[in-house]
């Protein structure tokens, strides 16, 4: 089983950065396909960005490309997300995932089984 706790939301104005944080259990984060996904009040939980096991490959909706950036950390056990120039309607409650590696990460909640329990983004006009 695989425990992850986001970290760093805030409030923000637009056109500030944030970078959130996500920590796990597992010393082996590194090797997992890892996601940020993140759900508007009275929206579905939606995809932002993704990273391959080591952080060969990084995948973003088009919405945040550009703009944000997913990383691996260092600890291994630790993903970040890089947010720039941050808007209103990125707004919403960001959470982490992981699941088991494979070549091309998924975009959608139901390919991931671990997740955190969200962090909160505010982004004022």
């Amino acid at each position: 089983q695989v425990q992850l706790v986001e970290s760093g939301g805030g409030l923000v104005q637009a056109g500030g950065s944030l970078r959130l944080s996500c920590a796990a259990s597992v010393r082996t984060l590194n090797s997992y396909t890892s996601a940020w996904f993140r759900q508007a009040p009275g929206k579905e939980r939606e995809f932002v960005a993704s990273v391959t096991r080591f952080g060969m490959s990084k995948y973003y909706a088009d919405s945040v490309k550009g703009r944000f950036a997913i990383s691996r950390g260092n600890p291994v056990n630790t993903m970040y997300l890089q947010m720039n120039l941050l808007k209103p309607e990125d707004t919403a409650v960001y959470y982490c995932a992981a699941d088991l590696p494979r070549l091309q990460p998924g975009n959608t909640t139901k390919e991931y089984r671990y997740w955190g329990q969200g962090t909160q983004v505010t982004v004022s006009s």
